[in-house]
């Protein structure tokens, strides 16, 4: 079972998600290690296309603690994804759309760094506080409290 080392909660508040899938993403070995030690942050980021290759754009991945002096290493840089040619195309075809998005949910760490992208349609204000409002109302109902 994987373990889920960081999340991008206003990801799921901001954005609608109609669609997931699960890439690879390449990094150092530094930064695998950071990764496994919980310090990478999604908040903000976002998936583009370059040449054809999905590419995931600023996030974050502190430092690893306890590596040697790189003072060359760029926490924000630009890291490229792993997807099938199927995946690739079914994505740029509706980020192609007008609206939609793709943005890092959820990185998980098991034997292999994955990062869970999410087809995502922004929510206008009306629809972040009809989201609140039904969410509200089912932890109530489930605390058997009336609303």
């Amino acid at each position: 079972m994987a373990k889920v080392v960081a999340s991008n909660r206003k990801a799921r508040h901001d954005y609608e998600i109609t669609d997931t899938v699960e890439a690879g993403i390449i990094l150092t070995g530094q930064e695998v290690k950071a990764c496994r030690a919980g310090t990478i942050n999604l908040s903000g980021a976002y998936v583009s296309f370059l040449g054809g290759k999905p590419i995931l754009k600023q996030s974050t991945i502190a430092k690893y603690a306890h590596a040697s002096n790189l003072s060359d290493y760029e926490p924000g840089r630009d890291r490229e994804l792993l997807l099938s040619k199927r995946d690739i195309e079914r994505m740029q075809s509706k980020v192609s759309e007008q609206g939609a998005t793709i943005v890092p949910l959820e990185v998980r760490a098991a034997r292999y760094i994955k990062v869970v992208l999410g087809l995502a349609k922004g929510r206008s204000r009306v629809d972040k506080r009809h989201s609140i409002k039904d969410k509200d109302i089912k932890r109530r109902m489930k605390k058997g409290e009336e609303y």
